[in-house]
């Protein structure tokens, strides 16, 4: 696809908020080299970090903090350096694939409902739960109860608790991010074959926009989740974009 074509096709998801460099490069190395092994290249880096239109000293400082807060490794082989996630970045990389990459297919069909005598909210939320009340709380079926802690089958759920349950202060961030996968999949629709480039750049964009609202709070199970849910929708809109154009090979990006 021409480059100029590409550029605004991904405007709008460029144009959303939040894009700090080093948290894109943590998207870009989680998307492409989350894998022991797997390194990307300075000039590929370069040339991805360039797409999003990040600026090369910008980018120079990411790596800098990246390689500083131990996400990111670097050596330089000849006059070309190639990075790589450290160990702990691969692993907290990993820890968060699941939710990242599952789709709303994947999410669970059956959930349970949890009374404690604990306010304390942070210990269930960490695990999964999400609280609908003080010390009432719902989750996948599957995930373990506190100890003394009284539950409840799901059933039927009814259109105020599922309002209820999503978490409104993402509400915009959601809309936003469905509004602009929206244009982004009806602007590539008519285009010819991506490259491996433009399909890195696009997955990174997707993956980022994705990855800073998911990972606020715990996902739902299905019957959980109104229909027409901007954070559904999103949801439906990068699984569908991550399966059109599936992650390119690191060396056919390079040779590219």
């Amino acid at each position: 696809m021409p480059i100029d074509d590409f550029d605004l096709a991904i405007a709008p998801l460029k144009d959303l908020g939040g894009q700090r460099v080093w948290s894109l490069m943590i998207s870009l190395f989680g998307d492409l080299a989350r894998q022991e092994g797997q390194i990307i290249g300075g000039p590929v880096l370069s040339a991805i970090m360039s797409a999003m239109d990040v600026r090369p000293e910008a980018a120079r400082v990411a790596l800098h903090r990246l390689r500083k807060d131990k996400w990111i490794a670097s050596e330089k082989h000849g006059r070309i350096s190639h990075h790589s996630l450290t160990p702990e970045g691969r692993a907290q990389s990993q820890a968060a694939s699941g939710r990242i990459y599952a789709t709303p297919d994947d999410l669970p069909e059956h959930w349970q409902m949890v009374v404690t005598d604990d306010a304390e909210t942070g210990p269930l939320e960490k695990a999964g739960f999400t609280t609908l009340m003080p010390r009432l709380y719902v989750g996948d079926a599957a995930l373990p109860v506190p100890k003394d802690a009284a539950t409840l089958p799901g059933q039927a759920v009814p259109d105020w608790m599922k309002r209820q349950l999503e978490p409104a202060s993402l509400a915009e961030s959601y809309a936003q991010l469905s509004d602009a996968l929206h244009h982004v999949a009806r602007d590539l629709a008519g285009a010819d074959t991506l490259t491996p480039l433009q399909i890195a750049t696009l997955r990174c964009l997707i993956v980022h926009n994705w990855r800073r609202l998911a990972l606020k709070h715990p996902a739902l199970p299905r019957p959980l989740i109104r229909d027409d849910w901007a954070g559904l929708v999103a949801h439906q809109r990068v699984a569908a974009l991550l399966e059109a154009y599936p992650r390119p090979d690191l060396p056919e990006i390079a040779t590219a």
